[in-house]
């Protein structure tokens, strides 16, 4: 099948770069191609049909809150991890579309290592709210050149999940405990303490939202606290990829009760990531 142009929609720009550490998170408009996203698009239909497509919806209901009554609900939130390890779009998205380099520019690093992936689709009428958190709870990592992509594949309002942000909580410097996504609940025997509830009370806190079209994508620092609504729409889908990278001053650092990955069995805690399973796949140009 063909995509159509695959290069860089443009640059990112030194405002974004400073705003990304400002506050934790940038928004940059109209840099993803459409050729990518279609791409995009194909995997997340061929996940969806797949024995593999695991709803995080059903997991609220059967695993975080086994005493609650069963519900039916309208839609499903969908989840899963490191697909680029097992389809060949997923692969080539996280390790040759333009945002490994994108990650590069905006962490000031001169190497970017693929973390992993994460594919997130809440269909109409999945309503299950996504608990705020910080991306860095979960990563068997320490360092601050540590982000997170999230490309939409559909128009991205509120009211269907946009992701909303804690601006300037990656200055906090501070790590909260894992949770279920679809749930407040922190994952057992781990360190810390809960994580906010910004759905609850913001009383102290700036939340940053965006409108986004396809071709637009967020990113956000791994320390950043953020969450998002449900779909509420009868209708429109929000269909999108998490893609995380990390830059030169990451190193592994095994979490207590964090869910770990078949190879961190086999890592040695403060060794760096160039790993099968953490590819270097950008190198800053060498000056000539």
């Amino acid at each position: 099948m063909t995509y159509g142009d695959l290069t860089p929609l443009r640059d990112v720009t030194d405002e974004e770069v400073k705003t990304f550490w400002r506050d934790g998170v940038v928004c940059l408009r109209a840099i993803m191609p459409a050729g990518w996203l279609a791409m995009l698009a194909d995997a997340v239909e061929h996940y969806l049909h797949s024995e593999r497509a695991f709803s995080l919806t059903a997991f609220g209901e059967e695993t975080v809150d086994p005493g609650k009554p069963r519900s039916k609900p309208k839609g499903h939130f969908y989840g899963g991890t490191d697909h680029w390890q097992k389809d060949d779009i997923c692969r080539r998205f996280a390790c040759e579309s333009p945002l490994p380099a994108i990650a590069g520019r905006l962490l000031r690093a001169t190497k970017i290592n693929l973390y992993e992936d994460s594919m997130l689709v809440k269909e109409p009428g999945a309503t299950d709210k996504t608990a705020f958190h910080q991306d860095l709870s979960y990563f068997h990592v320490e360092g601050d050149q540590l982000c997170t992509t999230w490309i939409p594949l559909d128009p991205v309002r509120p009211e269907t999940g946009a992701l909303q942000f804690v601006k300037g909580s990656h200055l906090w410097r501070k790590l909260y405990r894992p949770n279920y996504f679809v749930s407040t609940q922190s994952m057992p025997d781990t360190d810390g303490d809960d994580a906010p509830d910004f759905h609850t009370d913001r009383r102290n806190a700036e939340i940053l939202c965006f409108d986004t079209e396809p071709g637009d994508i967020t990113v956000h620092h791994a320390l950043t606290l953020h969450g998002a609504d449900g779909n509420h729409s009868l209708s429109a889908r929000r269909r999108a990829m998490s893609v995380r990278y990390c830059g030169d001053d990451a190193r592994y650092k095994l979490r207590r009760g964090a869910p770990r990955k078949p190879h961190h069995e086999r890592i040695e805690p403060g060794s760096i990531l160039d790993h099968d399973d953490c590819p270097v796949v950008w190198r800053a140009e060498s000056p000539s």
